[in-house]
């Protein structure tokens, strides 16, 4: 039995569908399962990470078990949890989702949150896995509403770079991961190209077939932004302090993982904006 929590998010929902698809057993783990459209054969419980017995309910009899925790500052005790809670279920196998960048000092706070529950990882006993992906094709799905109203896309990064990776190459090497202990270890997930936000754009308008533009934000307003829509001061630093690492060249980072795992190159951000092209469009 594989365990996925975090089974409605980006990640772990393909990851689910990845693994039915193999033919797996999976339980996927939602705060709210009748909520859960899942594949034939999947079963979905109840899990709160606030409900320590809801979660280890949920993980037991599981053989491996895939950790989504919360990223923040106050997220370290949740993460800590799920992989004692994982441990104590009989798992034999922990595959955690963590950041591309995790522990590099010059990344500042937002470097750090990740970490004990990577830490919990390294020392749990069992075999394990930590996966770092670098920035989501999907995170542009938060231009959609300004282009398809046709307002210009806000760059928080400037002209910093980074290894665009599509959501469904991280799940497929979760899965991977998941099935086979094999594989270990920490692995960085990039796409094949290093993209700025400019570069991203220029994407876009040649799938949409019209010019998008880009418009730079400054991060005090971004700030104001992210703290008028209920974050904490602390998240809102450590996130536009992961967005200065970007605009610094920090994030220009590509691997080989992908392909070394899925024998076969990362898909593009071109590839994903061709799958994806109607959510810009409407």
């Amino acid at each position: 039995m594989i365990v996925i929590t975090g089974a409605t998010g980006t990640i772990g929902s393909e990851l689910v569908r990845v693994l039915a698809g193999r033919g797996a057993p999976v339980r996927a783990v939602s705060r709210r399962p009748e909520t859960v459209r899942a594949p034939a054969g999947v079963r979905v419980v109840p899990g709160d990470y606030a409900d320590p017995a809801a979660m280890a309910a949920a993980m037991a009899g599981a053989a491996a078990v895939f950790v989504l925790g919360v990223l923040g500052p106050d997220g370290a005790d949740a993460d800590r949890a799920l992989v004692a809670t994982a441990v104590a279920a009989g798992a034999r196998r922990i595959v955690k989702l963590s950041a591309i960048g995790t522990g590099d000092p010059t990344l500042g706070r937002v470097g750090t949150w990740h970490l004990p529950g990577e830490r919990a990882v390294r020392e749990s006993g069992v075999d394990w896995a930590i996966l770092r992906p670098s920035s989501f094709a999907s995170n542009t799905l938060s231009w959609a509403a300004d282009l398809r109203a046709g307002r210009p896309i806000a760059n928080l990064t400037g002209s910093g770079s980074q290894g665009v990776v599509d959501p469904r190459d991280v799940a497929e090497v979760a899965a991977a991961a998941l099935l086979s202990a094999e594989l270990d270890g920490v692995l960085t997930l990039t796409g094949p190209d290093l993209l700025t936000t400019g570069d991203q754009a220029a994407v876009l308008a040649a799938a949409l077939g019209r010019p998008v533009e880009v418009a730079e934000i400054d991060p005090l307003e971004a700030r104001a932004h992210l703290l008028a829509a209920g974050a904490t001061p602390e998240f809102a630093d450590g996130a536009l302090a992961g967005q200065a690492f970007v605009r610094d060249g920090g994030n220009a980072v590509l691997t080989g993982d992908v392909a070394r795992v899925l024998g076969r190159p990362p898909r593009s951000y071109a590839d994903w904006v061709a799958d994806h092209r109607a959510a810009f469009t409407g």
